[in-house]
């Protein structure tokens, strides 16, 4: 049945100059047609890479709002040049039950949208969610109960950089429940800087740079050799910045 999503790729003939942000990204000028794992797709890049830009399109031309959450959550957004207007896809014709865009830098807001959505209904976000209030805990734990609890499998998620509210040993949490909604006939395509989440197996690695885009293997991402050779060799490197 999957991947519900099966690839994406950008309407040059669409875009009147690639002088103006976004299209002056370079990822995003010379965006290929980026086909998705069935199971789980990773964009990773240095910040400014597009790779967030990116995956917010992705998420606004399913239908979902840029600030994040379910295909019904309209929240205030930002006004820009939408590169999902320029965009152009292939689904698969069996389509996802479920819908979720969980991305961090705009999760508070969707938090508080759900506060005021069921301001009048005690159960609903412990239904939904599993906590009483997603403000009620901290960041990482609204996030894992989010992805534990509402995440019902069947679905279609797009995450952007969901480490950036989780310790290394929450990020394995997480992992492991990525791969119990992929058994539950999910499609994942996240934005990530976590080599801990890159590390799930057989997923596809798309890395955005200067040059644009290309698909690496995980031992190529800049992630996992950093890290390594940080942990290998830590004291070297700190000497080497000058910190002692």
């Amino acid at each position: 049945m999957k991947p519900y999503l099966q690839q994406i790729g950008l309407k040059s003939e669409t875009i009147t100059t690639f002088n103006d942000f976004p299209f002056n990204i370079p990822a995003i000028k010379n965006l290929p047609i980026i086909r998705f794992h069935r199971d789980v797709t990773f964009i990773v890049g240095e910040n400014g890479s597009g790779k967030s830009t990116f995956i917010e399109a992705v998420a606004q031309w399913l239908g979902l709002s840029k600030e994040g959450g379910t295909i019904n959550t309209r929240l205030s957004e930002r006004i820009d040049s939408s590169l999902s207007n320029h965009l152009r896809g292939a689904r698969s014709h069996h389509r996802p039950s479920d819908y979720f865009f969980l991305r961090a830098e705009s999760f508070y807001n969707f938090a508080t949208h759900l506060e005021d959505l069921y301001a009048n209904d005690l159960k609903g976000v412990m239904d939904n969610y599993g906590v009483k209030s997603l403000h009620g805990c901290s960041h990482g734990e609204s996030f894992l109960a989010t992805m534990a609890n509402r995440l019902r499998g069947n679905g279609l998620y797009i995450f952007d950089e969901p480490e950036a509210a989780l310790s290394p040993t929450r990020q394995l949490t997480a992992l492991s429940l990525i791969d119990q909604l992929v058994e539950k006939n999910s499609q994942f395509i996240i934005a990530t800087h976590s080599p801990i989440l890159l590390a799930y197996p057989r997923a596809y690695i798309y890395q955005f740079d200067e040059t644009g885009v290309k698909r690496i293997d995980y031992e190529e991402t800049a992630h996992f050799n950093i890290t390594k050779s940080f942990l290998d060799n830590y004291k070297s490197v700190l000497q080497k910045l000058g910190i002692s």
